[in-house]
Order: structure tokens, then C-alpha cells, then sequence
């Protein structure tokens, strides 16, 4: 089979590592909002998103529901999330957000990687200002008229509309997700991922080897096993 078979077998399993760790997170996810709003995902928009994304994931449906089953009886109710705020090389600012069931462990490994490549970590809340807390669902382009879907979905929560040839993003308030989700479902729009983010308020140019120089940054922190999303302010 020779070297061809060994390339495909090197990529068959990066791909199964990263969809194991990308099924890892959002156990956490789930577990988190279980924990927060309960096992109802009807009462629990929290808990919907986070099944929404395992979806968008393919995340197998027996995974999903042992996730809620192990969340509900307590398994895993050591969890907390914690978020942190840090600066990147060439003053990038980054919102990490953690879900650990040690915050003394998982903070000493934020700060020391961060510290490695050059950055910091900085005080709680000190870049708040810089970031905006909003939903994200991202929807297959349907046909027909996106400027009449954008007017639609004003009345239901729409903040912000963004599109490629493949693909809508809609941000929403988090307090409107249950919402937007109900009227895209009723649309029978394809939603293909959902997600809390941090949007930054404005960003700044980098060239291509600073722009290097914080993605080492930002890989490295993806890799800690606590580590479950990483926000930048990136033009």
C-alpha cells in the first residue's frame, strides 16, 4: 500500500482525534447547561444550542442523549465554566472560555501558555468592552430573497446577517435563541451549527507572520483538554 496508504491513514485518524475531541466538548457544553437550566431542552435553550451543535457535528444521537443521561444524574456536576481574558502577541485580544472541574489547574495552564508565545492573561472583565456576547446559527444559503429573509428575521431577534455562497450567518441576543431557533426551524431553514460567541466591537490588521504568531498562540491553548472555545479580535 506504501506511502499514499500511510498519508490517508495519517489524515483518517487526525480527523477521528478531532471529531473525539470536538464530541468531548460538547459533552461539557451539554453537561453545563444541564446544570444551569435543567434536562428539558423545551425549558432549556441553553441545552438546545448545545444539542443543535452536536448535530452539526454528527455527533451519533446515542452519544448525545448518554451526555444529557450522565448530566442529569449529577456525573458530571463538578464542571464550571470559566472564562478568561488575555492578550495575544501584537496586542490581540483574546476571550477564552473554559469548562473544568479544577479552575485552580486550568487557569495556571491558560497563563503559562499564554506567557510561552509572548502574550498574557489579563484581569476578569477587563476586555468586556471589546466583545459582544451574541448567538451565532449558521444556515445553508436558502433560495429566494436574503434581503426579505433579513427583514423577516429583524422581527425575531436578527442583530446582525452575513453571507457567502454556501452559507448565512445569523447573530442573535442570547435571550432571543430560543426564538430565532423556533423561526428558522418553522422556515425549514437548514441550520448547520449554533454557538455562543464573542464578536469583537472592532479589530486590528496584522500581517501574514503576526498573524502566524498568534494562531501558534490560539492552537496551543485549543489543545488544553479544559479549553473550549477561543475568541480574537482578528481583522
Amino acid at each position: 500500500m506504501g506511502r499514499i496508504f500511510e498519508t490517508r491513514k495519517h489524515r483518517m485518524f487526525a480527523r477521528w482525534a478531532k471529531n473525539a475531541k470536538a464530541f468531548t466538548k460538547v459533552g461539557k457544553e451539554i453537561a453545563i447547561a444541564i446544570k444551569l437550566g435543567g434536562p428539558d431542552p423545551a425549558g432549556n435553550p441553553r441545552l438546545r444550542m448545545a444539542v443543535q451543535t452536536a448535530r452539526s457535528l454528527n455527533m451519533p444521537k446515542d452519544r448525545v442523549d448518554a451526555a444529557i443521561q450522565r448530566a442529569a444524574g449529577k456525573d458530571e456536576s463538578t464542571l464550571l465554566e470559566m472564562q478568561y481574558a488575555g492578550y495575544a502577541p501584537h496586542g490581540i485580544a483574546l476571550f477564552i472560555s473554559t469548562a473544568t472541574d479544577n479552575p485552580t489547574r486550568t487557569v495556571a495552564n491558560v497563563r503559562s501558555i499564554l506567557t510561552s508565545y509572548g502574550g498574557s492573561l489579563a484581569s476578569s472583565g477587563s476586555l468586556d468592552f471589546l466583545f459582544r456576547h451574541l448567538v451565532s446559527f449558521r444556515l445553508k444559503t436558502p433560495a429566494g430573497s436574503i434581503d426579505d429573509l433579513e427583514l423577516e428575521l429583524i422581527d425575531h431577534g436578527l442583530e446582525e446577517l452575513e453571507r457567502d455562497e454556501e452559507e448565512l450567518q445569523i447573530l442573535c441576543k442570547f435571550s432571543e435563541f430560543g426564538t430565532m431557533q423556533r423561526t428558522l426551524e418553522e422556515r425549514k431553514l437548514e441550520i448547520t451549527s449554533a454557538g455562543s460567541v464573542w464578536i469583537p466591537n472592532s479589530t486590528i490588521e496584522l500581517n501574514e507572520a503576526q498573524e502566524k504568531s498568534v494562531h501558534e498562540v490560539i492552537e496551543a491553548l485549543e489543545e488544553d483538554d479544559d479549553v473550549q472555545h477561543i475568541f480574537h479580535n482578528i481583522a
